[in-house]
């Protein structure tokens, strides 16, 4: 069963509320800075949420999922993974309670960053400058600035408030003032909030593998605040750098004043990503395959099983370099695998499926034709888990070599190769060698067919003989 329905039913209620007033220019940077990053569906899902409140309010009324998808026209896999990622950027947090079979939920939503905090972030706007260019980019910055004044030209006669009222000191104050500041019972003020930035890069990061290796005399641990800590675990995340290479880069960012310099930390590690990976930057994918898209939940009870989970809990990066014996992947292989999961819109998992299948077919080659014309035919069969895409090799095993050998014969220069056994991974040997067994079974069964039938011609013929005889 799909972890979504484990989490989530169509009668189950949700109520929308807001963490602070949400106004409409948060609409024009939902729309162009964040869709690019989380696409149409998600930024449908917020704009639906959002569309519950009424005018100056921060709470609706309690309503089902099932009311939500006929609203959305989408199915309740769908919402779940828009959900998910509405809650990974930080657009959203969710609250559960029990009740009884049915769960409620809170859907709390946040206003995005402000176009300030969006483009000085570090994180996200690198990974909408990849996503959408740098022209694209350029007129989005454009588009969320305006012209400085020169106020500092013009002299400051602005009153002050001292200069303007007078206090009253004639003024009683009784004792129904008490507590005019506070909200009424069980309510609360509605107020503007700032957007929330994304978070839990800390607990991912080795912290205690990184400071082993600085040594207190050249980086002060008082140099880590919590901020600082915050933006290297950020940027490992980012640029995929391990503690031993940041201890480079952290060494490198300390001022005489004894401080990890942000800016020149964040500037070391964008060009250390440019240097070791030959890219200007990263894009924003999914780690690893979606938990609502994982078929192997429960406790694996075969090889195959735990191949499937093992394959579910494992970045696409990390099964390549596996394949390649740990050995640091060139820049083309990252690249195809990067353009199947932006443009093919393959999961992680999938991919994982991919790259295996291809590494170990055509002896450790992946081949950028190869890959993607197999990665298009499992985006239009719609392969989302590993199992489908397993299944779906299987099938089509002997197309695919097909179009592997049509690879072959149409390269230049392209010589006879001895005949070799053929490498392919050990789920779908194992497919092979269970049509060898039923392939056998069924040659016995023909064979024993054969063997009663030549008893029966026996018993016809002595049959024969004896009426004879009589």
């Amino acid at each position: 069963m799909s972890m979504h329905w484990q989490e989530l039913l169509p009668a189950d209620q949700y109520r929308v509320s807001s963490a602070g007033m949400l106004h409409n220019y948060d609409r024009n940077v939902l729309t162009r800075l964040y869709q690019p990053l989380i696409g149409p569906i998600c930024l449908s899902l917020y704009m639906s949420l959002w569309s519950e409140l009424e005018e100056n309010r921060i709470w609706a009324e309690p309503t089902t999922h099932y009311s939500l998808m006929n609203t959305m026209g989408l199915n309740l896999r769908d919402i779940y993974e828009a959900r998910l990622q509405l809650e990974g950027i930080g657009l959203l947090s969710v609250y559960k309670k029990k009740n009884g079979e049915t769960k409620e939920f809170v859907y709390e939503l946040h206003p995005p960053l402000s176009p300030q905090q969006f483009f000085t972030d570090g994180m996200l706007n690198i990974y909408l400058f990849k996503k959408i260019g740098k022209g694209a980019y350029n007129r989005l910055k454009k588009f969320f600035s305006d012209d400085v004044l020169p106020v500092r030209e013009y002299e400051n006669v602005t009153k002050t408030f001292a200069e303007v009222f007078a206090s009253d000191h004639s003024l009683y104050i009784s004792d129904e003032a008490e507590g005019v500041k506070e909200p009424l019972v069980h309510q609360q003020f509605i107020d503007r909030q700032e957007g929330t930035l994304p978070t839990g890069f800390e607990h991912q990061f080795d912290f205690d593998l990184l400071m082993a290796g600085l040594k207190s005399s050249l980086v002060p641990r008082k140099a880590l605040t919590p901020r600082i800590k915050t933006t290297i675990a950020k940027l490992a995340f980012l640029y995929d750098i391990n503690p031993l290479e940041m201890q480079k880069l952290v060494l490198g960012a300390i001022s005489i004043d004894d401080e990890i310099d942000e800016e020149h930390l964040r500037k070391s590690a964008r060009d250390w990503y440019q240097i070791e990976r030959h890219a200007d930057m990263p894009s924003l994918v999914s780690r690893v395959q979606p938990v609502i898209y994982r078929t192997q939940m429960d406790p694996p009870r075969n090889q195959e099983e735990e191949h499937i989970q093992r394959l579910e809990t494992v970045s696409p990066l990390q099964r390549l370099k596996q394949l390649s014996n740990g050995a640091e992947i060139v820049e083309a292989d990252l690249k195809i695998v990067e353009d199947i999961m932006l443009n093919q819109n393959l999961n992680p998992g999938v991919v994982n499926v991919l790259i295996e299948y291809v590494m170990l077919k055509a002896e450790k080659k992946f081949t950028k034709n190869y890959v993607e014309k197999i990665a298009g035919h499992w985006t239009r069969m719609n392969v989302v888990t590993v199992k489908e895409a397993m299944e779906l090799a299987r099938k089509e095993h002997r197309k695919y070599q097909g179009w592997a050998d049509g690879n072959k014969s149409s390269a230049k220069g392209s010589r006879q190769k001895a005949t070799r056994t053929e490498m392919v991974p050990v789920w779908l040997n194992k497919t092979e060698e269970k049509k060898t067994e039923q392939k056998k079974a069924a040659t016995v069964s023909d064979e024993q067919k054969k063997a009663i039938w030549e008893q029966v011609k026996k018993l016809n013929v002595g049959g024969d003989h004896a009426d004879a005889k009589d």
